[in-house]
């Protein structure tokens, strides 16, 4: 058996495939202002409210999309660093995002 420090286990019997530790992606620097975008394609026609543009880290993405999900009453979930909102009403989260002291711009249709 080779006992090279630079060779890696692949695949084991037991486990199966072996994956490596996940990196963990760091929140995209933003320029200060958050964009809530609407969005329907390829959602049935359903209207979705995203932010962008939060900076914030994922952990803090979550508590604030809970936050946001209670006070609008609606569905949502963080992806790709961005919260999406299962509401059209672009307005009201301005407002709460507005309270929360984020400098907030309507963007898009």
């Amino acid at each position: 058996m080779n006992s090279d420090s630079n060779v890696s286990l692949v695949y084991s019997t037991d486990t199966g495939r072996i994956k490596s530790d996940p990196v963990k992606a760091s929140a995209p620097s933003s320029d200060g202002i958050v964009r809530i975008h609407k969005e329907s394609k390829g959602r049935k026609g359903k209207g979705v409210s995203i932010i962008k543009g939060l900076g914030l880290e994922e952990k803090e993405l979550k508590t604030l999309a809970q936050k946001l999900k209670k006070q609008c009453g609606c569905g949502g979930t963080v992806k790709d660093f961005n919260i999406e909102m299962q509401t059209d009403n672009r307005e009201t989260l301005k407002g709460l995002l507005e309270k929360q002291g984020f400098i907030v711009k309507l963007a898009g249709g």
